[in-house]
């Protein structure tokens, strides 16, 4: 009899992470062949889990460096974040630390026991505008050079590189295209130079390639092979509910497991596991540890789409808004909005739409081209016979019940 604890925070390891074995297999093939990995899917899939157990599992073969760069702003940012990466590998270390020399010096003595954060303010001093990519390139060199190859998990690229592209304004200007484009081109150069020496793997929660294209700079990553990471199965869903089941001493009653992956339609790993938590925690209430197809309806009316799956399913929204900006988000919305209510966005409606919006510099229907793009690579919506309808009923239930009460059709509005 299988178990399975719940899932705690947003990465998994070891223990709780479920199922994936195929996944892996490919993956670490990919990687012990050479290659550069794109790591691709909708939000909430488990990328950073996924990124977290084959470091565990590389961890002996190779040097992994698991680089976080939703903070950076930077070249330079991501740079100190490499560098700091580095710091538990000695020999690899020791060499860094020549590489900033002129600034570690006055620090020498306790360079060993300084706090993180001291350290990388120490190192970001050492770095400037016109030489971050000069020390970078020293930093590859060393890490080509390592016995063991090296693993570069870089988490959160995308992020990095929206906030590169477009700043606090959420506005794409020629400064920012070619800082951007110096950046990647960076990663790219040294990507190539270093083949078959060093492995990267790219990933994080919004989808790198719409961001790239939005500035036309998508030439940045093809030589990164994409891997995409599916929703679970049918299958693989409930047997990851009845683990959980087994491990909190639940009883399912017949067909309720299964019920519960229907009702998600789209198995994302982070639903199942939300959908789960919210049964264990009636079944804790109502003092009986036996759930029924009832518990189950409720759970998903009041809990799923209510207030708590609110906290949890907003971070859609919210890392959408990032990807757009305040300008175009609106029309995304009612995009959106009319697919979950009516149950299909219609290229009727898609055109009809458009002239309720006016932007100064673009069509609308070219802006409408974009945010689909956006949509359909993120995971929002694929495209049907009669038009465009969501990927996950979770999503799509949810969004029809936060914004329905306020929403009119688009066809169905006077002239």
């Amino acid at each position: 009899m299988e178990k399975l604890k719940q899932a705690q925070g947003n990465v998994v390891t070891g223990d709780r992470f479920w199922d994936r074995e195929e996944d892996i297999a490919l993956l670490i093939k990919r990687i012990d062949e050479g290659a550069h990995v794109l790591l691709v899917a909708q939000r909430r899939m488990g990328k950073t889990s996924l990124m977290a157990e084959v470091y565990q599992r590389l961890s002996e073969r190779y040097v992994c460096l698991f680089i976080d760069l939703q903070k950076a702003a930077s070249g330079s940012d991501a740079i100190v974040e490499l560098s700091l990466a580095v710091q538990p590998h000695k020999p690899l270390w020791n060499k860094t630390k020549e590489v900033f020399a002129n600034v570690i010096e006055a620090i020498t003595e306790k360079v060993e026991k300084v706090g993180v954060g001291e350290l990388g303010l120490t190192l970001r001093a050492g770095l400037t505008a016109g030489n971050w990519a000069a020390k970078g390139d020293q930093l590859f060199e060393i890490l080509a050079e390592s016995e063991k190859p090296v693993l570069l998990l870089l988490d959160e690229v995308p992020i990095l590189i929206n906030r590169m592209l477009k700043g606090e304004a959420f506005t794409v200007t020629a400064e920012r295209r070619k800082e951007t484009d110096e950046f990647m081109s960076w990663l790219r150069k040294n990507s190539i130079r270093h083949q078959g020496k060093l492995r990267i793997m790219i990933s994080g929660s919004i989808g790198l390639e719409p961001i790239l294209h939005q500035a036309r700079l998508s030439a940045g990553i093809n030589n990164f092979v994409p891997f995409e990471l599916k929703a679970w199965d049918a299958d693989t869903a409930v047997k990851c509910l009845e683990a959980l089941a087994n491990e909190y001493g639940i009883k399912y009653e017949e067909g309720v497991a299964t019920n519960m992956a229907e009702r998600l339609e789209c198995c994302i790993p982070h639903h199942v596991q939300m959908f789960f938590s919210h049964v264990h925690d009636r079944c804790v209430r109502k003092n009986s540890m036996t759930c029924s197809a009832e518990d189950v309806a409720q759970v998903y009316e009041s809990d799923m789409l209510g207030v708590r799956g609110h906290v949890e399913l907003t971070h859609y929204e919210e890392r959408l808004e990032q990807v757009l900006g305040p300008e175009i988000m609106p029309i995304a919305l009612e995009m959106l909005t009319e697919a979950a209510v009516v149950g299909c966005l219609s290229q009727e409606a898609i055109g009809a739409l458009q002239k309720y919006y006016k932007f100064t510099e673009r069509s609308t229907g070219d802006i409408q081209k974009e945010i689909l793009w956006v949509l359909e690579h993120d995971g929002y919506l694929k495209q049907e016979d009669l038009g465009y309808v969501f990927v996950s009923k979770l999503l799509q239930d949810w969004w029809k019940s936060r914004y329905r009460n306020h929403y009119t059709p688009i066809l169905q509005r006077e002239e």
